[in-house]
């Protein structure tokens, strides 16, 4: 599932726009954020006392080197 989040500001313009725009598309759903404070505690604590792990998602690099390419003439 795809959300399209419209910020509650632009709801009244944005956001019936999108839903039509999106009608023909079941993986994506159009809601407003309605949020109206961050969620997470300063200090980087989670619930319990745990400090939050944060994690490299990115893939990582091949070990190793790559084999020298002569350039084409031509």
């Amino acid at each position: 599932m795809i959300y399209a989040v419209v910020p509650e500001e632009l709801a009244p313009e944005l956001y019936d726009k999108l839903v039509e725009y999106y009608a023909d598309d079941p993986g994506v759903k159009v809601i407003v954020d309605r949020r109206k404070s961050e969620r997470r505690k300063a200090g980087g604590t989670a619930e319990g006392g745990q400090a939050r792990e944060l994690r490299d998602r990115r893939r990582r690099s091949v070990p190793g080197d790559f084999p020298r390419i002569d350039p084409v003439e031509g």
